[in-house]
């Protein structure tokens, strides 16, 4: 072989380190790719599993039709037919007081009386004025008389007798008003005198001996509350879905927690006639009698309607309300995943469970113990059974 073709060990050796540097370098690449696709692959899994995180799990009921009732029980708070409380009308000291909380009082009958010094003597001065002014009169209706005698004879001038009668006149006015002065004055001294305004029993006192009575002022307080106990009125709230079942002449069910076992008959009297928006109830008016007085005033009542039929509502568990600045809500699942809250209308409170009047269906999907943090339009996912989603490792 000539040397031409003779190949240099050198050369091949180079040759050799250089294919291993290429492949090398071709396997560190790989690495790298594959290390970054599968940081990126972790990354995405885990920004897929936080955003599923961030959407709250929720579990929606259905609201369940309210069940037929022969009798609706709304609550009621009674008051005496009738009930004065009874102010000074003239400032003073209470001399004495005759009745007490609990006594039972005729009309008319004193309750209490006051010493007014200050009255007293401005009646004594306005009888003096009185008698002065009535002198005055006098005198000048003497003096108008004899002018007019004195007129026709010739005797004085026709302006000097119209004087005399124009003093008259003005002396008369004087006496007049000096006697609607000490009749005020009369009576104002009157009202030292506390009486009772019609038969009752007192339900408060709230004064005692040498105590100052100021009248006619934005902090006077009554000094004896009379009540008209013999029968008793009850106010209460119906619900706008059985408004049309109600009617003057109905006779309801009183029951009081004192009382167990018994109930006490009442007749509706009165209807207000008209939907208050806030609450989406009727103010009706329950009249009862109460000769053994066992119903007292202010008293918490239960009053039964005897009603038929549904109402028209739907019930729903205590969990499910919202209680918020915008009154009573619930939140409900749409067809597009995210929640809307639906403002209701309580008909009936029956503890555990709730009569909705208005603001939801049963069609609705209502979220059953509904986040805090919950907001309208917030996307929601419903819980399923046996399905739950792991974080990535």
């Amino acid at each position: 072989m000539s040397e031409g073709h003779q190949v240099s060990p050198d050369n091949s050796a180079g040759r050799s380190m250089k294919t291993v540097g290429i492949v090398a370098a071709v396997v560190a690449v790989g690495v790298v790719g594959a290390g970054i696709a599968t940081r990126s692959h972790s990354d995405r899994q885990l920004a897929g599993w936080t955003a599923a995180q961030a959407t709250p799990t929720v579990t929606v009921i259905q609201p369940k039709p309210a069940a037929s009732t022969a009798a609706l029980t709304l609550p009621a708070t009674l008051q005496a037919l009738n009930s004065a409380p009874i102010f000074a009308r003239t400032s003073g000291y209470v001399r004495k007081w005759y009745v007490d909380i609990g006594d039972n009082v005729r009309a008319g009958q004193t309750l209490a009386v006051l010493d007014a010094p200050e009255v007293e003597q401005q009646l004594a001065g306005a009888r003096a004025d009185l008698e002065t002014a009535r002198a005055n009169q006098q005198l000048a209706a003497s003096t108008a008389t004899r002018w007019r005698n004195m007129l026709a004879k010739d005797a004085v001038s026709k302006q000097e007798t119209d004087e005399k009668v124009g003093d008259l006149a003005a002396k008369t006015a004087v006496t007049n008003a000096a006697r609607a002065n000490v009749s005020r004055l009369t009576y104002t001294q009157g009202f030292t005198r506390l009486v009772a305004p019609f038969s009752g029993v007192v339900t408060s006192r709230s004064t005692d001996i040498g105590a100052l009575v100021t009248a006619g002022t934005a902090a006077s307080t009554p000094l004896f509350t009379v009540s008209d106990v013999g029968r008793m009125r009850a106010y209460v709230r119906v619900p706008q879905s059985y408004s049309a079942q109600i009617h003057p002449g109905m006779h309801v069910a009183l029951t009081l927690p004192e009382y167990a076992g018994r109930s006490f008959d009442a007749t509706l009297t009165r209807t207000a006639g008209a939907v208050e928006q806030n609450s989406g109830t009727v103010l009706v008016e329950l009249q009862a009698a109460n000769g053994d007085r066992a119903l007292k005033p202010g008293a918490y009542a239960q009053a039964s309607f005897p009603v038929a039929g549904s109402s028209g509502a739907v019930s729903l568990p205590a969990s499910a309300l919202i209680i918020g600045e915008r009154g009573t809500q619930v939140a409900t699942v749409g067809g597009d995943g995210k929640a809307h809250l639906k403002t209701i209308k309580i008909a009936q409170d029956r503890g555990a469970t709730f009569e909705i009047s208005a603001g939801i269906a049963t069609s609705d999907r209502v979220i059953d113990n509904p986040p805090d943090s919950l907001a309208d339009g917030d996307a929601v996912q419903i819980a399923r059974t046996a399905a739950t989603t792991d974080a990535p490792h």
